[in-house]
């Protein structure tokens, strides 16, 4: 058995692979049409409050919950999970939507 070509006799032989080339320019978006029709789940939070199972048990019809917010205050946008922006609860043709008042960056 000849061991040419391999690292240490082990017969494990290094890899090569082909140039990939220039690739996009930095913060270039790629072509999204792969992936434009995954959905993802989209949340608005409007606070948050810690209750103890028994609280949580005292709940009834009319219960009122006191969230960890001042009224008026930005909501969150959050996309699985994920903050992403801020914004305002706005009324619509009678239904709830939020206006966007500020994207999120990410580090």
């Amino acid at each position: 058995m000849s061991d040419a070509g391999t690292l240490g006799g082990s017969g494990v032989a290094p890899a090569a692979f082909a140039d990939l080339g220039p690739g996009g320019a930095p913060g270039m978006p790629a072509d999204l049409d792969l992936i434009s029709d995954i959905a993802m789940s989209l949340t608005v939070e409007l606070g948050r409050v810690k209750l103890t199972v028994r609280d949580l048990l005292a709940l009834r019809e009319g219960s009122l919950i006191e969230l960890d917010r001042v009224a008026g205050s930005p909501v969150d946008v959050m996309v699985n999970g994920s903050l992403v922006a801020h914004g305002d609860v706005v009324v619509v043709d009678d239904e709830l939507g939020v206006r966007i008042t500020e994207i999120v960056k990410r580090p």
